[in-house]
């Protein structure tokens, strides 16, 4: 009789052990994931929301400039929304090489691709090069990335030449790194809708 009790106990304590790894992969990010989402939508929150499910060290790739009273607020608002324990790196171009300078065990949010593909225009750069590159970072980043990125395409047909390219390379990006990813996730009035991949929560 002791050979059974001896088998339950074990499998019991398997069990519990069990339930740990379960809970604590259910708030493990994978290696690449994207956020996608208009304007105001909740995707930066929900981004910073689900890296602030796991206990790594949390990374936060700033690619905004300001160059006026509104962005200044709007950058100040983020900061206060993320809270403390956040490492920012500002960096409106070199985002790929700023991606493998990290360590393993930490997490990187890139906010937001959409302004890093701003800058890279306006700065007469080879915007398809240099979105190749960056695609190639976020799959060889040693550390989980969460990227959050604008869905720019389902408005009017921009009435210039310089936004319709704009538009056409975000759509071209978000589509690469939706390829590479892991897990895609759209956000709409702050809430997320699994495209690929699960939520990660």
């Amino acid at each position: 009789m002791s050979a059974p009790r001896l088998f339950c106990g074990r499998y019991k304590c398997y069990a519990r052990f069990n339930q740990l790894d379960e809970k604590k992969f259910e708030k493990m990010l994978p290696n690449l994931t994207l956020v996608l989402g208009g304007a105001a939508s909740g995707k930066s929150l929900y981004g910073e929301q689900i890296i602030n499910l796991t206990d790594a060290p949390k990374v936060y790739v700033a690619t905004a400039q300001a160059f006026d009273n509104e962005m200044h607020a709007k950058i100040a608002q983020h900061k206060i929304q993320r809270g403390e324990g956040w490492i920012t790196l500002e960096e409106p171009v070199a985002v790929a090489s700023t991606l493998m300078s990290q360590p393993a065990d930490h997490v990187v949010l890139v906010d937001c691709a959409t302004l890093w593909l701003t800058n890279v225009l306006l700065a007469d750069h080879d915007d398809a090069a240099m979105s190749d590159a960056l695609c190639k970072a976020l799959v060889t980043c040693p550390a989980r990335v969460v990227v959050v990125s604008n869905e720019v395409g389902q408005g009017i047909v921009p009435d210039n030449a310089l936004s319709r390219k704009f538009r056409n390379a975000q759509g071209r990006l978000n589509r690469m790194i939706a390829a590479e990813a892991d897990c895609v996730v759209a956000v709409m009035a702050g809430l997320p809708l699994a495209l690929k991949g699960r939520l990660p929560t």
